[in-house]
């Protein structure tokens, strides 16, 4: 079999470790971490930088500050579902429920937010994620007993 061939088999058997909505979260979680949030924070001059945190949008100087780590935790996310690491139960499923209540809070607090009901219906997609990630513990957990967190 060629080189190709068995990267190909072992990235095939990498993605049937977890259900297909697990493999979009790392697929997103690679996009972010590869083209978004570098080309963000490389490319927006610091006046125009945003960041979202807990549903309270930073600007500026915070936002340049603190996307560093928005990188970290996408970066983190990548890894850890990619190993299925033993540390993403509960944290993937936590921070997934702070990014439904953000979604909550960003819409009553910020003026461009679109009020509680809105809130609501943008909370529940992260809700049902989260809920998910919180029922997936027995995924998350070393592939072989000489693998280490």
């Amino acid at each position: 079999m060629s080189a190709i061939g068995v990267q190909y088999n072992l990235l095939r058997e990498n993605l049937l470790r977890r259900p297909w909505w697990m493999n979009a979260l790392l697929l997103f979680c690679a996009y972010m971490t590869f083209v978004y949030v570098p080309w963000d924070f490389l490319s927006k001059p610091v006046a125009e930088a945003e960041e979202v945190w807990f549903g309270v949008m930073l600007t500026g100087m915070a936002a340049k500050a603190t996307e560093p780590l928005h990188w970290l935790i996408y970066f983190s996310g990548m890894r850890g579902f990619w190993r299925l690491k033993t540390w993403m139960h509960p944290w993937a499923a936590l921070y997934t429920f702070q990014i439904a209540i953000g979604m909550f809070v960003w819409s009553v607090l910020d003026s461009s937010g679109s009020g509680p009901l809105s809130g609501l219906l943008a909370a529940i997609p992260f809700l049902v994620i989260g809920t998910l990630l919180w029922r997936e513990k027995s995924r998350f957990r070393p592939a072989n007993l000489g693998e280490i967190d």
